[in-house]
């Protein structure tokens, strides 16, 4: 049975934090059944730390202490983390979207419980801080399925001041004088009259038992996330989609293939575009040169790179480079991301547009066409491939590497005119369409379905584009996943 850890976030109401821990572990005990589980509990000093939660409250030091903690757990190889802090959960999304584990959700716990309690339409009282309340964050939970009733002001003040006073909850003071005035509180509310009461202070935990003494309910939070938390279950939203790019295979090519991304996003605003992570590394030796003279490998310095992008988080890779795919078979098992093929991408991609009646002509380096990558895969899909006669590949790579080619930086004149002139001799040689394989062609035509060349029609295919609108796709985003510790 697997061993799961979870990490709780201590320190931003020492005592509530503590209180977490301990009841996680008597619940684990109860468990007759119970899997192999480890409980890892960090506190650190933070500026904030102890300050009332009022109205307007900046939460920024408390957003990355949270932050910085969990980063912490995920280092660990935590399974889940638990965060037992109300008003630290307004800002939770924003630590789930940077982070691979579940931040398990507190309020959700809650709204488990109320569910089991209170039919739709009833009402909550709600018990927590004027910072929370401004928030919102009850109102997004339950707001739409119960009427939320609040302290009224002279009443709110009361209950801040049991909670944060000098001689308050959280300062460790739980004497007659504390318990009477949360107390008081809660019959408020009750007179309103509420079918149940809420807590939305973690320290309310600590004196719910004697609350239920003297008569009042008050659902203790940290029992309920504790034995929420060891369910193992609960929809959490999963990050956002983080694309990694291997750059510098050329440069040029790399910012041409990010534009791509950015233009074949469907997006109202800058959030609604794809996380990427790109390490610009035009240390990589050259692939060319090593297909066609036996220089320097690129094997490990390609393998490299992935794995610091798949070490960002990048949960699929692009390589805007059509000579580096070469090497993809190779270093794709070393990797436990994929590596989206842009050659294979490409052919998938004319085979669906056109079929496989027509001939389909590649311009490319001569590396790529002596390693035959292109030729494998037209070859399983029905596709019949051409490549340009030697002198006119000559000229190709006079395209791309001479004193004037795109590779110097020069995207019209003499080079473009080369480039036109071996797309026409495989038009003439019967290609309807031309794959633009190497990723600085581009630079020089862009991806059309008419494109003449002699007085013919052709298709420009532009292998970065149709990389780009895949990466897109896979970018789309998929149904929650569900937590699930034990299996």
């Amino acid at each position: 049975m697997k061993t799961k850890t979870l990490g709780i976030i201590g320190g931003l109401g020492e005592l509530a934090g503590a209180d977490l821990f301990g009841k996680l572990v008597k619940a684990h005990a109860r468990q007759a059944d119970r899997a192999p589980c480890h409980f890892l509990y960090e506190q650190h000093p933070y500026r904030d730390a102890g300050v009332a939660l009022t109205h307007g409250m900046r939460m920024t030091s408390r957003k990355l202490y949270v932050f910085q903690t969990s980063q912490a757990f995920a280092a660990r190889q935590a399974d889940a983390i638990l965060l037992p802090c109300f008003a630290s959960h307004v800002f939770r999304d924003e630590i789930q979207s940077e982070l691979d584990i579940p931040v398990l959700d507190m309020m959700d716990a809650l709204r488990c419980h109320v569910g089991k309690t209170v039919v739709p339409g009833g009402s909550l009282g709600i018990l927590t801080s004027d910072f929370t309340r401004e928030a919102k964050l009850f109102e997004r939970y339950f707001g739409e399925r119960y009427r939320l009733v609040y302290p009224l002001p002279q009443q709110q003040s009361r209950l801040m001041d049991a909670v944060y006073g000098p001689h308050g909850l959280q300062a460790g003071h739980a004497d007659d004088g504390v318990l009477d005035r949360v107390e008081q509180s809660c019959r408020d509310l009750l007179e309103q009259p509420v079918d149940l009461l809420l807590p939305g202070f973690t320290e309310l935990a600590l004196v719910s038992a004697f609350l239920a003494l003297r008569g009042i309910e008050l659902p203790d939070i940290n029992e309920i996330y504790a034995e929420f938390a060891l369910a193992g279950s609960g929809p959490i939203k999963p990050p956002p989609f983080k694309l990694g790019i291997v750059g510098g295979v050329g440069p040029a090519a790399t910012v041409d293939f990010m534009g791509k991304v950015i233009r074949n996003t469907p997006a109202g605003c800058d959030q609604d575009h794809i996380k990427m992570v790109v390490e610009q590394n035009p240390q990589i030796p050259d692939r060319t040169a090593h297909l066609l003279h036996g220089s320097t490998d690129p094997s490990v310095a390609l393998l490299a790179t992935c794995q610091r992008l798949e070490a960002e988080g990048a949960q699929a890779i692009a390589i805007p480079c059509n000579t580096a795919h070469a090497f993809v078979g190779e270093i794709q098992p070393y990797l436990s991301v994929p590596i989206i093929n842009m050659l294979s991408t490409t052919v998938a991609h004319i085979q669906q547009r056109f079929g496989r009646t027509q001939t389909v002509g590649l311009l490319a380096t001569a590396g790529t066409v002596a390693c035959r990558v292109y030729h494998a895969i037209a070859e399983r899909a029905g596709l019949r491939l051409i490549v340009p006669e030697p002198a006119y590949q000559d000229k190709v790579m006079n395209v791309i590497y001479g004193e004037f080619g795109v590779k110097a930086g020069y995207t019209d004149g003499r080079c473009k005119a080369e480039l036109l002139e071996v797309a026409a001799h495989l038009v003439e040689a019967g290609a309807g369409i031309l794959i633009l394989g190497c990723t600085e062609l581009p630079l020089l035509l862009q991806q059309t379905e008419h494109y003449e060349i002699d007085g013919r029609s052709v298709a420009l295919i532009d292998p970065t584009e149709v990389l780009a609108q895949r990466c897109v796709q896979l970018a789309k985003p998929s149904v929650p996943a569900t937590v699930a510790f034990g299996e």
